[in-house]
């Protein structure tokens, strides 16, 4: 296959697993939310939810591994509990949520059926694809992502060319914060090295393919996918804008897509949107399943039987958690990714960094440091924030969830110092 095309297959195929629930349905909650201050919120969210994501995709380039690559400097057992955790949390809170998002987007405003019917179907068709896992880079990024890209660009292009003028003032007190925090949700740092695992194993599979092929190939396929996410986050987002003086306080993220998609297409806006949740949604899944059972084949000594197990497993708890409403799955998944997103970031820019840079020492000192500081900002969501309050007026930025930034840079900073006395005394 051509370089050139099979680089484009595979950005599509890449933003394809990328764009699931949350892609869809979170930025023109945002744009309706941000009002006047759109801008300064999409920059927010395009950080969490573009730049770091592609940075993990780069740093996959460049270990070529498994997820539990981003973790050993730390080490072994650190990142084997990361792991586990990292796809725990996969598994039972994206994936089911992008069958949740599905029905109803795609199925309940057609049929009478129940959550249980939706998500059994759908995960069954996962499974399939799951198990079949060497077509799922062909199949994804030549036919299906280009139907998505096709369907989304005629709602932003539709709503943004159409939209009403009047524009609703924000209800963001820190809109760079909220859009930070918002692209939390889309998991896509976490999808990043769960997916960027997938896209190096199926690299693997081709003989004769040498690393240096593999990073330029894996490096250029994310930066396509960031710049697709990068236009299609941004046009949602500003449609939302346009349009949010015809919501009500008390809409939710699903309403919002899906009277945004009426409003700008007509009432076949409704059956094109439907499409493209299926197809947006069911990719992802796909990507997080497949990058699971990928890792615990290799934990199991290269086993596909401990592939197929770990599928069923998934595909399980998908059909179970699933049955929730989208809403309660985005609460609930809070405190999750308040506990392990911070931890992700940092080990994602770690390893695009020198090696000079991100010693094992650093490693083990940004790390350990990241997880002290975002206690108290996953604590918040489990216990009264009120109980907090004396802890957070220590820490510079705990007020807007952010209390491990500054902390982690700071001794980012002294460690390598540190290594650079020690380094000139030897």
């Amino acid at each position: 296959m051509n370089k050139t095309k099979e680089i484009l297959i595979t950005g599509f195929a890449l933003f394809s697993m990328f764009f699931g629930a949350g892609n869809l349905i979170l930025p023109p909650f945002l744009g309706v939310q941000s009002g006047e201050s759109w801008s300064i919120v999409s920059l927010g969210f395009f950080v969490t939810a573009v730049i770091i994501p592609i940075i993990g995709i780069i740093a996959h380039a460049r270990l070529q591994g498994t997820m539990f690559d981003f973790g050993k400097k730390v080490s072994p057992a650190f990142s084997l509990v990361y792991c586990l955790i990292v796809y725990a949390i996969s598994i039972t809170l994206p994936a089911p949520r992008t069958a949740s998002v599905t029905h109803e987007m795609a199925i309940a405003p057609f049929f009478g059926t129940s959550y249980l019917l939706t998500s059994t179907l759908y995960f069954a068709l996962v499974f399939l694809f799951v198990m079949n896992r060497s077509k799922i880079l062909h199949l994804i990024g030549k036919f299906l992502t280009p139907f998505i890209i096709i369907i989304l660009l005629a709602v932003i292009f539709i709503g943004v060319s159409t939209t009403p003028t009047t524009i609703s003032p924000s209800s963001f007190e820190t809109p760079f914060v909220s859009g930070l925090l918002e692209g939390y949700q889309t998991f896509d740092a976490i999808g990043a090295i769960v997916v960027g695992g997938v896209l190096v194993i199926s690299m693997n599979f081709k003989k004769n393919t040498s690393f240096a092929i593999k990073k330029e190939l894996i490096t250029k396929a994310g930066i396509i996918a960031g710049i697709g996410l990068l236009t299609i986050y941004a046009g949602l987002i500003y449609s939302g804008v346009q349009f949010s003086t015809t919501f009500t306080e008390e809409a939710t993220r699903t309403e919002i897509l899906s009277s945004l998609s009426t409003q700008t297409l007509g009432n076949i806006g409704t059956t094109f949107l439907s499409v493209l949740v299926a197809l947006a949604c069911f990719t992802t899944g796909v990507g997080i399943v497949t990058g699971t059972a990928d890792y615990f084949k290799g934990l199991f000594k290269n086993s596909q039987k401990a592939y197929t197990i770990t599928a069923i497993i998934g595909c399980v708890l998908g059909v179970i958690i699933g049955q929730f409403d989208v809403h309660y799955i985005i609460v609930i998944a809070l405190p999750a990714l308040m506990f392990i997103y911070p931890i992700t970031i940092i080990l994602i820019l770690l390893n695009v960094l020198p090696e000079r840079f991100a010693t094992p020492i650093v490693f083990k000192t940004v790390v350990g440091v990241t997880f002290l500081f975002s206690i108290p900002d996953f604590l918040k969501f489990i216990i009264s924030p009120e109980s907090l309050v004396g802890i957070q007026n220590y820490i510079p930025w705990s007020e807007f969830s952010l209390g491990w930034v500054l902390p982690a840079l700071l001794i980012f900073i002294l460690a390598n110092v540190f290594n650079f006395f020690t380094t000139t005394k030897e």
